[in-house]
C-alpha cells in the first residue's frame, strides 16, 4: 500500500478543516514547496494535492502551486478541487499533474466524465467517491447527492475507472482513526461484482496502526494528513514505513 500525504490549499497556504469545514480552517505553513520538498527529501514518492478554493468556487484557482511544486520535485502529484470542464483537465496534466480526480463531475455529469476516461485513460483519471453516511458528497462537501456509494463506484468501474478515493467526511480532519469498515465492505462489493478497483483511503488517520490496518484490509493506498501537519506521524516516519511495505511502484 502507498502512502500519500496530503495538502490542503487555501489562499496559497496549506491548510487543514475538519469534516469539510472552512470555517475550521487552520493554516499550517503559507510555503507549500517548501512542504513539498520536505515530503520528497523524506523519500516520498506521491503528494495528494487539492485545491480547496477550487472546490469551492467550482474551477482551478492555485494553480501555481501545483506548477510550482511539480516544477521543483519528483513527487508523482494526484490534484483535485474545481476540476469541472474538460479544460480543466487539459490545464492541470500540461501544469505538471500526473493524475487528476473527478468527483464532484463524476456525480454531475456522466457523458463528460467517459468522455475524460476516454481521452485520459484510468492511470491518470481517479473517482472521487467522497460521502456521508454513505451518500455521495460534492461542490467542497457543500451539498449532498441521493448517489449512493457502492453503486456510484461500481457503475465507474464498470466503464473502465480503476482508481478511487473516498473519504467518509465524518472522519476527515478528526485524528479517529480511519473508516475502515466501509473500504472494506466497498471491496467486498466490487469483488463479488468481478470489478477490479484500486482503493485509496483518505481521512482519519492517525498512526503507523491505522495504516498497517488498511494496508492488510486491502487498499491499494491511505492519504495521510492532518496526522503529518499535527507531528503525530513525520515524513521520515512515513517514508521509512513505505519502504519496509510493498515497495509499490507509483511512478
Amino acid at each position: 500500500m502507498i502512502a500519500i500525504p496530503a495538502m490542503d490549499i487555501i489562499d496559497g497556504s496549506c491548510v487543514r478543516l475538519r469534516m469539510g469545514d472552512y470555517s475550521s480552517k487552520r493554516v499550517y505553513d503559507s510555503n507549500p514547496l517548501e512542504v513539498a520538498k520536505r515530503f520528497a527529501d523524506a523519500g516520498l514518492k506521491q503528494l495528494h494535492l487539492v485545491d480547496l478554493d477550487g472546490a469551492k468556487a467550482g474551477h482551478v484557482v492555485n494553480m501555481k502551486v501545483l506548477e510550482s511544486i511539480a516544477t521543483h520535485t519528483d513527487l508523482v502529484i494526484d490534484v483535485g478541487g474545481g476540476l469541472q470542464s474538460p479544460q480543466d483537465f487539459s490545464s492541470v496534466f500540461s501544469a505538471g499533474a500526473h493524475m487528476a480526480t473527478v468527483g464532484s463531475l463524476a456525480a454531475r455529469d456522466r457523458g463528460t466524465t467517459l468522455e475524460l476516461l476516454a481521452t485520459w485513460g484510468a492511470q491518470k483519471l481517479i473517482l472521487g467517491a467522497d460521502c456521508s453516511d454513505g451518500k455521495i458528497a460534492i461542490s467542497g462537501w457543500a451539498s449532498m447527492t441521493d448517489l449512493e456509494l457502492h453503486e456510484f463506484v461500481a457503475a465507474y468501474l464498470a466503464e473502465g475507472f480503476l482508481k478511487v478515493v473516498s473519504t467518509d467526511i465524518s472522519k476527515d480532519g478528526m485524528l479517529g482513526g480511519p473508516a475502515t469498515n466501509m473500504y472494506v465492505q466497498l471491496l467486498e462489493e466490487m469483488r463479488e461484482r468481478a470489478l477490479p478497483i484500486e482503493l485509496i483511503a483518505s481521512g482519519g488517520i492517525r498512526n503507523l496502526v491505522d495504516l498497517d490496518t488498511l494496508s492488510q484490509a486491502g487498499l491499494y493506498g491511505a492519504i495521510i494528513g492532518k496526522a503529518l501537519y499535527e507531528g503525530k506521524i513525520d515524513a521520515d516516519q512515513l517514508a521509512t514505513w513505505q519502504a519496509a511495505g510493498s515497495g509499490l511502484d507509483v511512478g
